[in-house]
């Protein structure tokens, strides 16, 4: 199993970090993604049918194909969040975030204890008690989890500071689609009070906490757009690079 992150070692080096969400349970996604040359690729348990059964073949392939993997699970749950974790998924994303108790409590889900509340029964995380004794591994496996919390609610804004104060907390993820909703603009998250929010108030107030930042895009020129806006990681979207790519192929061929 290996125990270091490769996502947190390249943002706390300053690396831009691109990757590409997937709602879909395929490992054969996974691995085009892979080979497509993305850093990470991020199984969306909130949007899409995958659960941690249809995860975990998922994760074999990214392991199979040498590129690193989170998870956006929709329920603030250590229940839920454990089943990802003990089958290998490397981070967790939590969506709708508003409060640092929320945060805390995200994150805690992913921590041993002391420092948090992450059950431990062995397993595969531990080379099912065939790789050495099991305190061997709980640091590594407590220090390895990428965490990501997602900024996607105007509520957030009021209590950011304290959210950007929680321990271990690795990436802040601006989510734009519910972000714009949530301020009276729904299905439009390049409306510039949106983007005037994100660019004056979220992105300075990360940077000052030393907190790594997150958003989405759809294409290439947007991720290169949001990586020179001041974000490290952005993730793309599979069905929507599909659904672009099998319309430019249509269109072209049909003028």
């Amino acid at each position: 199993m290996q125990l270091n992150n490769p996502i947190k070692e390249k943002l706390r080096a300053g690396e831009r970090v691109l990757g590409c969400f997937i709602p879909i349970p395929s490992p054969e996604i996974v691995e085009i993604c892979a080979l497509a040359g993305f850093d990470f690729v991020l199984l969306d348990a909130e949007h899409g049918p995958i659960s941690p059964e249809s995860a975990y073949p998922m994760i074999l392939a990214a392991e199979a194909r040498g590129v690193s993997t989170i998870a956006r699970i929709g329920q603030l749950d250590r229940q839920v969040i454990l089943k990802f974790l003990d089958i290998g998924i490397g981070g967790v994303m939590n969506p709708q975030v508003t409060t640092a108790e929320e945060a805390e409590e995200a994150i805690a889900a992913t921590r041993y204890a002391p420092r948090g509340n992450r059950g431990m029964a062995g397993g595969r995380m531990f080379d099912y008690g065939l790789g050495g004794a099991a305190v061997e591994f709980v640091q590594p496996l407590t220090e390895r989890t990428l965490t990501l919390i997602q900024c996607e609610h105007i509520d957030a804004i009021a209590n950011l500071d304290a959210i950007l104060q929680t321990p271990d907390l690795d990436v802040l993820f601006v989510g734009p689609n519910d972000l714009a909703q949530s301020m009276g603009f729904p299905g439009q998250p390049g409306h510039p009070d949106v983007t005037k929010l994100v660019d004056e108030t979220v992105i300075p107030l990360a940077k000052q906490h030393g907190v790594a930042l997150g958003t989405v895009a759809p294409d290439g020129p947007s991720a290169l757009a949001a990586f020179e806006r001041g974000f490290d990681l952005v993730g793309g979207n599979a069905p929507g690079l599909l659904a672009s790519a099998a319309r430019t192929m249509v269109q072209s061929a049909r003028r």
